[in-house]
């Protein structure tokens, strides 16, 4: 099971309510926080923006190779765009598999793929 999704609302509680199963052994939570110094100053928010209509394709798509790649039962990701302040989050994603092994790579694997590939960029920050 896959699901990608791009907000401009505030996702820290976010949370994955559908019962994990029987033969899952792990289940991995990556929140991306957003801090108070970027580029070496104290910030207040950062903004983001995307390419609309593409960016939540390519993170289902993402989603979707990582499930096959890493043997995952599911993988679901929600990014935030616009202007998000500090201690929110930025990005939450779910790996779930049967070991930790594959969570954990796949996890490692996904950010960074998603860094990469997904049209989502900081546009700048303002001040604390």
């Amino acid at each position: 099971m896959i699901s990608a999704k791009i907000t401009t609302e505030q996702i820290d509680t976010w949370r994955f309510d559908t019962p994990a199963g029987g033969s899952l052994g792990s289940e991995l939570r990556f929140n991306g926080i957003v801090r108070d110094m970027e580029g070496g100053n104290r910030i207040g928010a950062l903004h983001y923006e995307h390419y609309e209509g593409m960016a939540e394709q390519e993170l289902l798509k993402l989603a979707g190779m990582a499930v096959e790649r890493f043997s995952l039962e599911a993988l679901h990701c929600v990014h935030r765009v616009g202007s998000i302040p500090v201690g929110e989050s930025a990005v939450v994603v779910l790996v779930r598999s049967k070991h930790r092994g594959e969570s954990l790579e796949a996890m490692t694997w996904f950010m960074d793929e998603l860094k990469k590939v997904v049209p989502i960029w900081k546009v700048g920050s303002s001040s604390a």
